[in-house]
């Protein structure tokens, strides 16, 4: 890497990837495109919340094996425009339908899918519905869509969908908005120490917008994604789909990593992927659940590895 180049978490970072734009129906998909344009990327996925800026210290790691990754940001995140009034997120299964949106636009083929945690459970379910097209799915502390106690989002889905239509209602003169510094404070403590303070700066460059006060800034991600509990998915169908998944798999956890509702699903599902996968491997690593960001040579060596392989 040039020396022009910066330091993020004490690791070299490139600061120019290619960024590009995808049209959509309602406006567009951004991203970051990192190695050489000329070969089909790896299409790479963030977490609920998070943005194309979670892969920033791990991208750096990757490139030197000629390795060619587009990071996206997904509807309503970052960069990416927010869907219309009237619409709704339902991430998972939206997730699936962007992927093949994008994947129509460029005409590629057997595609290879990076996920963490909301992107990894985005990748299972489209290597699960395209079992034939896909090479690879490497899935980040995550395997498929988290399973909730079905009782709790039958007594929660009343609320969940007041809370949606009152975020929907807010206007840009009545989003909260910060200062800088007061912004990455409040995201360090709603992370609760997942992401490094440096991690969150990371973060906040594609989430976080210029307000209409001077000096001030509000959250450029879209307020309804605050609502997570719709459109989730039962045990017995997140164990049918794994049962579809054909291609190579690589799941990397994190320990202690993100704390589930029913931990034990998380073996259950690999355990059936495992039957059905070209090629299987799993691996822990210490560290939060944003080790991909906070600690991307923890992984590094074990994704590059299995590229390879």
């Amino acid at each position: 890497m040039s020396a022009e180049n910066s330091k993020i978490n004490g690791h070299r970072v490139e600061e120019d990837p290619k960024d590009i734009q995808i049209p959509v129906p309602w406006g567009y998909v951004s991203g970051k495109w990192w190695g050489p344009k000329e070969i089909q990327p790896i299409l790479a996925l963030h977490g609920r919340q998070d943005n194309a800026g979670s892969f920033d210290t791990l991208m750096p790691l990757l490139m030197p094996n000629d390795v060619s990754v587009l990071c996206l940001d997904m509807p309503g995140h970052g960069l990416s425009s927010h869907y219309p009034k009237g619409y709704s997120y339902y991430v998972y299964w939206d997730g699936v339908t962007l992927l093949r949106r994008i994947i129509k636009y460029f005409k590629w083929t057997k595609i290879k899918l990076l996920g963490h945690s909301l992107g990894g459970a985005i990748s299972f379910l489209y290597a699960a519905t395209y079992p034939d097209e896909v090479e690879f799915v490497i899935s980040l502390d995550i395997a498929s869509p988290c399973v909730r106690n079905i009782t709790k989002i039958a007594s929660m889905t009343g609320s969940n969908i007041d809370r949606y239509l009152k975020y929907e209602n807010l206007t840009l003169d009545s989003m909260p908005c910060y200062e800088r510094e007061e912004m990455i404070d409040i995201v360090f403590d709603a992370y609760e120490n997942s992401v490094t303070r440096e991690s969150a700066e990371i973060l906040m460059k594609r989430g976080m917008q210029p307000a209409m006060e001077r000096g001030k800034y509000y959250f450029s991600r879209d307020a309804r994604l605050k609502v997570a509990l719709l459109g989730m998915i039962s045990m017995d169908l997140a164990l049918a789909y794994a049962a579809n998944i054909k291609c190579a798999y690589l799941n990397i956890r994190a320990i202690p990593g993100m704390t589930f509702e029913e931990p034990e699903n998380y073996t259950k599902i690999l355990d059936v992927i495992k039957l059905g996968a070209k090629k299987f491997e799993y691996h822990e690593v210490e560290g939060t659940h944003h080790v991909h960001l906070n600690n991307p040579e923890r992984i590094s060596g074990i994704i590059s590895n299995f590229i390879k392989g």
